[in-house]
């Protein structure tokens, strides 16, 4: 293994580390700028959702009330808290420690699946979405909310010399390209939108059947 790379238990242990301190970190960025962006994005939501990587369930605002809501984490500590922001919101949500990429549902099992800021840390994106897509229903759909690659040349150098430092702290990767690991998925884009040059992408999916 590199030293830009990482192992799964290597990044459940940074975030169950920060999981206590990670809404105060993002709380300015949240207000600034992610929390449109994830609103716009879920209210596309429908169904029986499925949501990876869930965190701290900063997502689960957001959620139409009708929907029906499970979700999965590596981290423990960070299911924790979306457990208690979901008291919080009563809101039932079914949670599960789990890896992305191999996750343990029968296929077609859910209306919507939903990534939010999480491709960036998985070791191989295109098995997660390949997963994601294996549980979706026929008529279902993937919500992505990423981060990825500038499409500016000079911002893209800066991501490529920051990354290394970036995946060994956080295991986050800055300058994955996300709309080229969507099409090298198989997956068919029926809505999108670029923010940012291309570092924030939000797209809607649907699974080649």
């Amino acid at each position: 293994m590199s030293r830009s790379t990482l192992g799964a238990q290597e990044i459940k242990a940074i975030y169950d580390r920060l999981a206590t301190q990670y809404d105060r970190r993002e709380r300015l960025l949240e207000w600034l700028l992610l929390r449109r962006h994830r609103r716009k994005l879920l209210s596309r939501a429908r169904g029986e959702v499925l949501e990876v990587a869930i965190g701290t369930g900063l997502n689960l605002p957001f959620y139409p009330p009708e929907c029906s809501i499970s979700g999965t984490d590596l981290s423990p500590v960070m299911l924790q808290l979306a457990q208690r922001r979901a008291e919080r919101l009563r809101r039932v949500v079914r949670l599960q420690e789990m890896d992305t990429q191999q996750l343990a549902f029968a296929d077609e099992s859910f209306d919507t699946v939903v990534s939010t800021l999480a491709l960036c840390t998985v070791i191989d994106p295109l098995r997660a979405l390949g997963e994601m897509a294996r549980v979706t229903r026929p008529q279902g759909q993937l919500l992505l909310f990423e981060h990825g690659r500038c499409r500016y040349g000079t911002i893209a150098r800066w991501q490529d010399r920051l990354t290394p430092h970036q995946v060994l702290r956080f295991g986050c990767h800055l300058n994955r390209n996300v709309l080229a690991l969507v099409q090298a998925a198989d997956l068919q884009i029926i809505w999108r939108e670029s923010h940012l040059g291309g570092m924030l992408r939000l797209i809607q999916a649907i699974p080649f059947r």
